[in-house]
């Protein structure tokens, strides 16, 4: 109940601010553009295979269309959660009633539930505005619903680590501007360190390739749902959580 009532608390505050409306706004208009772009190219070359039914059989409306939209979402997605969590408990540390809610009869673990709930929920609600673009591509030819439905799951598991990640960067900051930078550059460097496995050696190229969180995201494009891949979002999100706790609890003590 009381995870419940934090989580409508921050649904309500979302809507009753820019930012969802923001997000919203630019995240649809960018991904809509980049399905635009992808889909434009794809009839293009149909076109062209037209002219060779060899060519044409190797063509894939799923492969040329959805996996690319998935890996630019979550580009696009490294920029914007950060946008969704900084406030969580940055702005109650700054206008100081992060004090008055730990004093409430209301454990961390509750209120920290109850904002991750909230963030996820906006999350998947901007997701779901997504579902609009495979439902154009099935018009014009047969989907394949296992990487379609695998590249959402995989959306769905780097969205969650992205907010866990920036729960925990708002716990401990009071800026909210210092909160979404921090978690950006905290994401990018996870995004980017799988490009520098090429130049590594051996033993750190393993260790390069699993820490990534970009390498973890292609498999499920591809229709192909690995433990190790989601063994390793949920890490992130429950290592991510845990520490966000311990931020918290250290509050109540130090008062």
């Amino acid at each position: 109940m009381r995870v419940w009532t934090i989580f409508k608390k921050e649904m309500r505050l979302y809507f009753t601010s820019p930012v969802a409306y923001v997000v919203f706004t630019f995240f649809l208009l960018i991904v809509g553009y980049f399905f635009y772009s992808i889909f434009a190219f794809y009839n293009l070359t149909s076109m062209q295979a037209a002219m060779n039914p060899v060519f044409a059989r190797d063509l894939n409306i799923t492969d040329a269309v959805m996996r690319p939209l998935f890996s630019n979402t979550g580009i696009i997605l490294l920029f914007f959660m950060p946008m969704l969590t900084m406030r969580l408990f940055a702005e109650e540390k700054r206008s100081g009633t992060i004090e008055l809610l730990l004093t409430f009869p209301v454990r961390e673990g509750e209120v920290l539930l109850g904002k991750f709930a909230a963030a996820m929920g906006l999350f998947l609600m901007l997701l779901g505005f997504t579902a609009l673009y495979p439902i154009i591509v099935g018009y014009f030819a047969r989907v394949e619903w296992g990487p379609l439905l695998s590249g959402y799951l995989g959306l769905v598991l780097l969205g969650g680590a992205f907010l866990a990640v920036g729960l925990l960067v708002s716990s401990l900051t009071e800026n909210q501007i210092v909160a979404s930078v921090v978690t950006f550059v905290v994401l990018l460097i996870f995004w980017v360190i799988g490009w520098a496995a090429d130049l590594a050696g051996s033993n750190w190229k393993a260790l390069f390739q699993y820490l990534s969180i970009s390498e973890h995201l292609e498999n499920f494009g591809k229709g192909v749902v690995d433990t190790k891949d989601v063994v390793y979002y949920l890490s992130v999100i429950a290592l991510s959580l845990f520490l966000t706790m311990r931020s918290l609890e250290s509050k109540r003590w130090r008062g």
